[in-house]
This record gives C-alpha cells, sequence and structure tokens, in this order.
C-alpha cells in the first residue's frame, strides 16, 4: 500500500515506523518539510494524519482540491476538540470527504514507548468494517496489537475526553494527594467522560474498552503523557504560558478543556472535575482550590 503520514511529530513518526516495517511504501509530510502535500499524497491508498486539532481543518481543506482515489481511505490519530464547531476530527474529514471511508485510531499509545518497540495495542473503528480492518492489517505488528470497534465517535471521544481528566491527575500527584485521591479522581473522571460521550451518541461500552479506560490509565500515570505534565507543574506553582512554552509537542488536553465546558453548559452536562480544570487554566482557581470545590460538593449517589 502507499501510505501517506501527515504530521511529522512523534506520534507519526511512530506510525510510520509500524507501516514501513510492514513493507507498505511510507511518505511523511509536515509544515516544515520540503515536499509539498501534493507530492507526499500522490497514488495515496492511505492518508493518516497525526497532526495536532489546530491544524486539521486547514490541512483538509488543503487536500480536498487535489486529485485523489475514490478508494483512499482516512485515518485520523488525532485527539481533540474543534474550537470553532466542537466537531471532532473525524467530523471534520468526513464533512469534507463524505465519500471516502474514514477511520478513527486511538488508544493508550504514548508515542515515545511505541518508538522503543515496547508493547501496545490500540484500537481502530470506522463505519465502513473493511476500512477499519484494512487499518487493522497495514499498522499491526508483534509489538503493536489492533482490535477493530464499531463506534467510531466512542473511541475518538475515548482519546479526547481523558486528557482533561490527565491534567487533572497531573494536578493530583503534583500536590501529592496520594493513592487513594488518584483513584477516586480517575474513577469519578470515566464516569464524566461516559456522561459526556453517551450524551453525544457514542456507545457506553466503548469507554470501558481501550480507547477510554485503557487511554485514561496510560495518560493518568505517566510522565510521558503532555497533558500529565500540564497538570503536575501547575502544581508546582509554575504559569500555563510557562508550561507550554517549555513542553515538548501539544498538550491537546488544554484546548479540549475550553471547548468542552462550553459544549456541555450549552447542553448542561455535568462535567464538574472538567470545570475545575477548566478554571485552574484559566487560573481563575489554585490548585488547592480546585481541590477544595470537588470535595465540598454537595453529597449524592454513586450512580444518580
Amino acid at each position: 500500500m502507499n501510505v501517506s503520514i501527515l504530521g511529522a511529530g512523534a506520534w507519526g513518526k511512530a506510525l510510520a515506523s509500524l507501516a514501513t516495517t510492514n513493507g507498505h511504501q511510507v511518505r511523511l509530510w509536515s509544515r516544515s518539510g520540503t515536499e509539498t502535500l501534493a507530492t507526499v499524497l500522490q497514488e495515496s491508498n492511505i492518508i493518516l494524519s497525526a497532526i495536532s486539532m489546530k491544524g486539521v481543518r486547514e490541512v483538509v481543506n488543503q487536500i480536498k482540491s487535489l486529485p485523489l482515489s475514490q478508494e483512499t481511505i482516512f485515518i485520523t490519530a488525532t485527539k481533540g476538540l474543534d474550537p470553532q464547531t466542537t466537531c471532532t476530527p473525524s467530523q471534520i474529514w468526513q464533512e469534507i470527504f463524505p465519500n471516502h471511508p474514514v477511520v478513527v485510531l486511538s488508544g493508550p499509545n504514548l508515542s515515545k514507548e511505541i518508538q522503543q518497540q515496547l508493547p501496545a495495542a490500540t484500537v481502530v473503528s470506522s463505519n465502513i468494517a473493511s476500512a477499519a480492518q484494512l487499518a487493522q492489517v497495514v499498522f499491526s505488528s508483534n509489538r503493536f496489537r489492533i482490535y477493530t470497534n464499531d463506534d467510531p465517535l466512542g473511541v475518538e471521544l475515548g482519546g479526547t475526553l481523558k486528557n482533561v481528566i490527565a491534567i487533572a491527575a497531573g494536578v493530583c500527584d503534583g500536590l501529592q494527594l496520594g493513592t487513594n485521591a488518584k483513584a477516586a479522581l480517575v474513577t469519578r473522571g470515566l464516569t464524566e467522560m461516559v456522561r459526556v460521550g453517551v450524551h453525544w451518541g457514542a456507545k457506553m461500552e466503548t469507554f470501558y474498552g481501550l480507547s477510554g479506560l485503557g487511554d485514561l490509565l496510560a495518560t493518568c500515570n505517566s510522565s510521558l503523557s503532555r497533558n500529565y505534565q500540564v497538570g503536575y507543574q501547575l502544581a508546582l506553582g509554575k504559569t500555563l504560558t510557562e508550561i507550554l512554552t517549555h513542553l515538548e509537542g501539544t498538550a491537546e488536553g488544554v484546548n479540549t478543556t475550553q471547548v468542552l465546558v462550553q459544549r456541555a453548559q450549552q447542553q448542561n452536562i455535568s462535567v464538574p472535575i472538567t470545570e475545575q480544570i477548566y478554571r485552574l487554566l484559566e487560573n481563575q482557581v489554585s490548585p488547592r482550590q480546585a481541590l477544595e470545590e470537588l470535595m465540598s460538593r454537595d453529597m449524592k449517589p454513586e450512580y444518580f
């Protein structure tokens, strides 16, 4: 297969390496590279996007004017929400390319570990089963196990929403709140993710799989997670501007928090953890104040 990877960051390079190892012809594109999109996408069977959320719509609009085969499959490996429309990446791709299969790839995939060929698993999901199965074959290896799934929205939202909870987990560890607090936070964070996802049309069970709970556990417990690092360093007293300036790559959870709070308020969805992270990122509360507000909420049943 001819595989084009958009985005030459750690994640894009890790996925490129997997496809190359499987014998596919892989071309990598980045904004700072010398090759044009038209050159890189020529005769592509698969176009995989691993660019940051802020660049998705711009790149999609550039590609729509290029000649592509009707058989070309798009795979999105971006985790985020569009600030203007609150759409997910796959929804943007599908809007512009309604006649092409779009596949979502998401899971507990810290790119540095994959580059080190440590074992990992992920999920590919599409409304067209054959497209997901093809993506499964192209990128699978004996170190990277891929499962298929028929709930692309749920798979995508799991990877997106958990970034907000990962920021909270970083704060929890930065404040040295202990294992009990971390367990409670991650569990209630998953409940919040499910509440949002089901309201938006995803399947509840998807959030208990690799792209939901699996990704949540990975990013809430690893210093390799950029979102975790944002929360951890906020707890140590650093400013958000200072943290993002020195961060290697994009912490998608920062933008996701802002978009999620806006949409949750419009739709009257309860997202107490997300709201406190939003206030923290906006410098409206300190990490300790955010903790106190969460701990002093009204009593209620665990499930309501």
